[in-house]
């Protein structure tokens, strides 16, 4: 061999070498499926998800990549959750509701008219985050943080005013005992429906109300179908954002250390404030389009706290697990909260 020939041999041995090293690297890279029932244009996908896509590539220097699923395009979020759960997706953000199937006391922050303001409930949320990822990890999912859902009104063809307006009919309940018993102490028939099977339901008479929230009210349709919004504000809707218990640990140290920092960069209160943001101007567009809005006076929202607030008792004993004693650090979380304000 000349030493041109093994010049050119060596370089061509380098440049081989560098291009595996390079695939190699490419890689190395660690996807992880983020399941989201969310449509495109709403605020949960833009900004905050794709944002976080970008901010876990940033922190982890491009060795772990978010690959999300929006729109329900692995399923309702009452069978990505539980999957999870199982390992079969990685990862995902859910309403509370969603959330409690895996942690049924979790739907006890939904109590209906529990909280006497949105600042009260925030406070006592981010309270219970401790008990929460400690029930959570139970179920094999880590709490990664909380994210926002808004605040629960009443939809259908036709205003709600009081709590009779709502007695004998259909409702579409999340799939809670909390939600449930909502709908049956109000005189309603509740029947779970997952969110993205709710305005087919509208339509073909499964249903004749719901509870939601404007932020998925709008963008998904939903009002194409039940065009009138009763803000009777039941409760303030959390969301979580779960990662798979035993894919997180098997990260690598740095990977674990990356995907905190992600999430850490947009803080609970911020993520509140972009979606509440939101919803005046949803509101506003919905009765541009023809929709609309109807709003009890105090007494007439009086009647429906009036008409829930006794069946709290009922619904922490309907809910199982350690519902009790998680109702319990619910209140001390209020009372503590109580003190600040």
């Amino acid at each position: 061999m000349t030493r041109l020939t093994g010049a050119i041999f060596a370089a061509g041995t380098f440049l081989a070498l560098a291009l595996m090293g390079g695939a190699s690297a490419q890689q190395a890279a660690t996807e992880l499926r983020y399941t989201t029932g969310a449509p495109e244009k709403t605020p949960w996908v833009t900004p905050q998800l794709r944002r976080f896509e970008t901010d876990v590539a940033e922190e982890s220097g491009g060795k772990l990549k978010i690959a999300s699923f929006i729109n329900a395009q692995l399923g309702n979020e009452q069978d990505t959750v539980q999957q999870v759960a199982r390992g079969r997706i990685d990862m995902g953000g859910f309403s509370n509701g969603a959330v409690a199937l895996l942690a049924p006391e979790l739907a006890l922050l939904g109590l209906p008219f529990f909280f006497k303001n949105i600042a009260e409930q925030d406070c006592a949320v981010d309270a219970m985050t401790k008990p929460v990822s400690d029930l959570l990890a139970k179920k094999g999912v880590k709490f990664l943080g909380w994210t926002e859902v808004g605040t629960g009104d009443i939809v259908g063809k036709k205003p709600f005013l009081v709590p009779a307006d709502v007695k004998g009919l259909k409702a579409a309940s999340a799939a809670n005992k909390v939600s449930a018993t909502m709908w049956a102490t109000l005189g309603a028939n509740p029947t779970p429906i997952g969110i993205t099977e709710i305005a087919s339901a509208f339509q073909t008479g499964l249903t004749d109300v719901n509870s939601t929230v404007v932020t998925f009210y709008l963008p998904s349709g939903l009002a194409k179908v039940a065009p009138v919004l009763s803000r009777v504000e039941l409760a303030d809707a959390p969301g979580i954002i779960l990662i798979n218990k035993g894919v997180y640990d098997k990260l690598p140290a740095v990977e674990r250390a990356a995907l905190d920092k992600a999430v850490a960069r947009r803080s609970a209160t911020q993520l509140r404030q972009e979606i509440r943001g939101f919803e005046a101007t949803l509101r506003d567009m919905h009765v541009k389009a023809g929709g609309t809005i109807a709003t009890p006076t105090p007494e007439q929202r009086e009647l429906w706290r009036k008409a829930l607030q006794p069946a709290w008792p009922k619904m922490v004993q309907e809910v199982g697990g350690d519902a009790p004693n998680f109702y319990k650090q619910m209140e001390a979380a209020r009372a503590s909260c109580e003190k600040k304000s």
